[in-house]
C-alpha cells in the first residue's frame, strides 16, 4: 500500500501544479483588467497594456460611472433582465408541468420543438426579429426586449425543466389530487418547491445570459437612454482616441452584478449541476 501510495504521489503533485497554472493563466485577463483600471490611459499609450501602474487612482470608475452613462444603463439592464427571468421561469416551469406530467397528443411534438429551436443559429432570425418589433410597434421599447428575450430563452429552461420534474414521484402529485388540489395549485404548492434547485440553477445562468447580452440589445434599441450595460459600454468608445481605463472599469463595474447573483445562489447553482449523480 505504502509503495503504491508513493508511485500516486508525484502524479498527484503534477496535476496540482497543472491546475494551479491553468487557474492563474485563467485568472490573468482578470487581474490585468483589474490593473489597467488603475491606471491613466496617458501611462497606457506610453508604456503599453501589461506594464505595472505607477500610480493607482480609482477615478476610472468615477468616470465611468458619471460621464460614461453607468448610473442609467446599468438600471436599464435590471430593468430588462428581472421581468425577462420572472416571465422565463414562470412560463417554462408551466410548459414543463405540462410535457413531464400529461400525456396528450403531441406531447413529443411540442418537446421536439422546443429542443428544435435550441439547435437554430441565433444570428440568423436577427432580421426577422427587427422586422416583426417593428410591425408590433415594439422595436426601440423595453418590452420588446424583454419579450424577445422570454422567447429565445423559453426552449432551454423547459427542456431542462422537464426532465428534472419527471423525476418528482408521481405518488406526491397524485395524493394531492385525491385531497382535491388543482393541476395549478399542485404546480405551485407542490411542483415549484420541489423543483427549486434546479429553477435556482436556471435563475443563475439566465440572469447572467440576459444581463450579458449585446446583439439583442443594439437589435432592438436606438434610443441611448433605453440601452443596457452591455450596449452602452460600446458608446465609451471614441472615435479617435480611446480612454481604455474608463472602458475597463466600467466593464469590471457591470461584471459585479452576475458575481453577487451567483454568490448568493451559489448553493443551489452546485445542487441543480450535482443532482442525480448519487443515490
Amino acid at each position: 500500500m505504502s509503495v503504491k501510495k508513493t508511485f500516486l504521489s508525484p502524479w498527484r503533485s503534477l496535476l496540482f501544479f497543472v491546475i494551479l497554472l491553468a487557474t492563474l493563466v485563467w485568472l490573468l485577463p482578470f487581474v490585468s483588467a483589474i490593473l489597467t483600471s488603475m491606471r491613466s490611459n496617458d501611462d497606457i499609450i506610453t508604456r503599453g497594456f501589461l506594464a505595472l501602474p505607477r500610480q493607482i487612482s480609482f477615478n476610472s470608475y468615477k468616470v465611468a460611472w458619471t460621464r460614461g452613462g453607468l448610473s442609467h444603463y446599468l438600471p436599464n439592464s435590471f430593468i430588462i433582465t428581472i421581468p425577462s427571468l420572472v416571465l422565463t421561469l414562470i412560463l417554462s416551469s408551466l410548459s414543463a408541468y405540462a410535457l413531464a406530467r400529461f400525456r396528450f397528443r403531441g406531447n413529443r411534438l411540442f418537446l421536439y420543438m422546443y429542443v428544435g429551436g435550441m439547435m437554430l443559429p441565433f444570428q440568423v432570425l436577427l432580421l426577422p426579429v427587427f422586422r416583426l418589433t417593428d410591425a408590433l410597434g415594439l422595436y426601440d421599447t423595453y418590452w420588446g426586449l424583454i419579450a424577445f428575450h422570454t422567447a429565445f430563452q423559453l426552449g432551454f429552461c423547459t427542456f431542462l425543466l422537464r426532465n428534472y420534474m419527471r423525476t418528482v414521484p408521481g405518488e406526491i402529485l397524485e395524493a394531492a389530487r385525491i385531497d382535491g388540489c388543482s393541476e395549478l395549485r399542485i404546480w405551485a404548492q407542490i411542483m415549484m418547491p420541489l423543483t427549486l434547485p434546479a429553477i435556482a440553477a436556471l435563475a443563475t445562468l439566465e440572469f447572467t445570459w440576459i444581463f450579458n447580452d449585446y446583439l439583442l440589445a443594439i437589435v432592438l434599441l436606438r434610443t441611448d437612454a433605453l440601452k443596457p450595460v452591455t450596449a452602452g459600454l460600446a458608446t465609451l468608445q471614441g472615435q479617435y482616441v480611446t480612454d481604455w481605463t474608463v472602458i475597463v472599469a466600467g466593464a469590471l463595474l457591470a461584471t459585479i452584478p452576475t458575481v453577487l447573483v451567483f454568490l448568493f445562489l451559489q448553493r443551489y447553482f452546485i445542487e441543480g449541476l450535482t443532482l442525480g449523480t448519487g443515490k
